[in-house]
């Protein structure tokens, strides 16, 4: 039997709702990535240039720290890794939570939240951040179906 985690970072609520709809549809374990620091409105301000997201945005390297570490992450065999779009890709705490454990070998889901933007060049950017994973295609879930995605993608 396959244990799942559903991973997930939420800057306004919109990802928590989903995956927390996701975790009851399928019986997962879920955690939240939170930062050391939380974000206050004017950090998540992306209109301004000095925003502390648009600095993390603007350095490919950079890695905020998150709060406290997944507990036994080695009992998964698959994570869906949940994330609202930030400037076409994830942000860059999600590749924080993606370089603190080995997931190779590990099926690893992506799933994401946006205004506007598509998942697809932050599937590219997660694939290059942890190679050694076994990536499924990720999916926007704006609105309903985010359960019977989860029930299609698990069950394939």
């Amino acid at each position: 039997m396959s244990k799942v985690l559903i991973a997930y970072f939420s800057a306004s609520g919109v990802t928590a709702r989903v995956a927390r709809e996701m975790a009851e549809a399928v019986g997962a374990d879920l955690y939240e990535i939170r930062p050391e620091t939380p974000y206050t409105s004017a950090d998540l301000d992306w209109r301004k240039k000095t925003s502390r997201s648009s600095l993390e945005m603007d350095d490919p390297a950079c890695r905020p720290p998150i709060q406290e570490p997944v507990r036994n992450m080695e009992q998964y065999d698959t994570v869906l890794v949940g994330f609202p779009i930030w400037w076409y890709v994830e942000p860059r705490i999600i590749d924080t939570f993606l370089e603190s454990y080995d997931f190779a070998g590990k099926r690893m889901i992506p799933f994401a939240t946006s205004g506007g933007s598509g998942i697809t060049k932050a599937e590219e950017s997660l694939r290059a951040c942890c190679p050694d994973a076994d990536w499924s295609k990720g999916q926007l879930l704006n609105g309903r179906g985010a359960a019977d995605w989860a029930k299609q993608m698990l069950n394939a």
